[in-house]
């Protein structure tokens, strides 16, 4: 499609979704080599984080869920961080099948570890960005999110 059928909204938000899979590709490498020395990949810091944010524990499609995320690689990367004894199973009341992840003791001390090296990365990483305009893009952040979420549950239904 030429530009000069698109609408001025529609270049702007092209321009801000190429910009977020160039952020997003950059974020992951930048988690990647800060958490390297734990162990950890973007990933299994994800992971780990929506274990440690939950208010009780969830089992694997939950977790996916809150990540947007296929259940099916949260379950791979979920086994790989109980063989390394940074998560384990726990049984579910309300599901035979579907277990609860929790971090172990191991676990959540990995995590701390991984926001420890965080906090003056990110520190460092919004210095010179005004609050304000943080503000203003995690609120396009979530608006897209919400839009898109239910663009996928519109297309399910339909």
């Amino acid at each position: 499609m030429s530009d000069d059928v698109r609408s001025p909204a529609e270049n702007t938000l092209t321009d801000l979704i190429l910009t977020l899979f160039r952020v997003n590709n950059l974020t992951l490498t930048w988690g990647d080599r800060m958490v390297a020395p734990l162990g950890l990949t973007s990933a299994r810091w994800q992971i780990l984080g929506v274990i440690a944010y939950a208010e009780r524990p969830q089992p694997v499609a939950w977790l996916a869920r809150d990540l947007g995320a296929s259940r099916q690689n949260v379950q791979r990367i979920v086994n790989a961080l109980e063989q390394d004894d940074i998560v384990a199973f726990e049984p579910n009341p309300h599901h035979k099948r579907a277990n609860l992840v929790v971090l172990t003791q191991k676990g959540r001390q990995v995590y701390d570890e991984a926001l420890r090296l965080y906090a003056p990365r990110a520190n460092a990483l919004c210095r010179g960005i005004v609050q304000d305009d943080l503000d203003a893009a995690r609120r396009v952040m979530v608006a897209l999110k919400t839009r898109l979420e239910a663009n996928l549950d519109d297309e399910e239904q339909a």
